[in-house]
């Protein structure tokens, strides 16, 4: 699915269409607020859509919020694809497609845990031109195109910047979760890399990736990922300087093995431990 989105011709947007596409993106952020939070922590049913050997958690809140956001776009955008976790793919006419993510970090939301958000991407064929991710018990929005990101946070507006930090005695490191890391290799390359830092953390799903956009965290290292998790977090964190590739140096839009850090010259030297078991 992502390797016909990668062969497009990008889409060329004008910077006028772009702020337009973001307010939309943002009313996209509020219909999916309005569809999660009436089952943030109450008891809702929780299905399993993974295999046998690895829970992957769904909720009707997780399944109402794409709806209702894929609805908006059909509406107002109808000539736009549509990527999303929970009802697939949909091509599009024009070299355009949605990426979403419902609910990023359903595990913390069905434990009552205010660190998921909804993830929002518009993908113009080549890269992510736009992305959001809204958090709403916190009420926090954070907005990038790769060349500004910002936070919307009770109705105050915070440019984002990464900490700056480019040594890797120095550096924090977030990490969702060691299950991620599903091979040797991708094991000990992440421990040889954890062991240089000055603290590792778990937790934070994509709320990590914009802690780092905001000069909280300067790494974060992932596996395992969708092109759903990842793409509205790209223009995020370099819109505040940072840099988000996989593991082998290359563009992250598909997924897979994650690195982002707070400048070029910490993810240099973080991707020297990570490139041995880069797939």
């Amino acid at each position: 699915m992502i390797d016909q989105l990668k062969t497009q011709i990008p889409y060329l947007i004008e910077d006028s269409e772009l702020q337009q596409l973001k307010d939309f993106a943002g009313e996209l952020a509020e219909s999916a607020r309005s569809e999660i939070l009436p089952y943030f922590r109450v008891s809702v049913v929780v299905e399993d859509k993974g295999s046998p050997s690895q829970f992957d958690p769904v909720t009707i809140a997780d399944k109402a919020a794409e709806t209702a956001m894929r609805r908006i776009i059909k509406e107002q955008y109808p000539q736009h694809g549509i990527l999303g976790e929970e009802h697939g793919y949909q091509a599009g006419d024009v070299n355009l497609t949605w990426v979403l993510d419902p609910i990023d970090g359903t595990r913390a939301f069905i434990t009552g845990l205010p660190l998921w958000g909804v993830l929002i991407a518009l993908f113009d064929g080549q890269r992510p031109v736009l992305g959001v991710m809204d958090q709403p018990v916190l009420q926090e929005r954070y907005i990038g195109d790769s060349q500004k990101s910002v936070c919307v946070s009770h109705g105050k507006e915070t440019v984002l910047h990464t900490r700056g930090c480019n040594n890797l005695a120095d550096a924090i490191m977030m990490t969702t979760s060691l299950d991620m890391f599903v091979t040797e290799p991708e094991r000990l390359a992440y421990k040889n890399l954890t062991d240089q830092l000055r603290m590792s953390r778990f937790g934070g799903d994509c709320y990590a990736y914009c802690m780092l956009a905001s000069g909280f965290v300067d790494l974060v290292v992932e596996a395992d990922l969708q092109p759903y998790d990842i793409q509205a977090l790209i223009p995020i964190v370099e819109g505040a300087g940072g840099v988000v590739t996989n593991w082998r140096g290359d563009p992250a839009i598909a997924g897979g093995q994650v690195i982002a850090a707070g400048t070029a010259e910490l993810h240099r030297q973080a991707l020297e431990f990570l490139r041995s078991a880069a797939s």
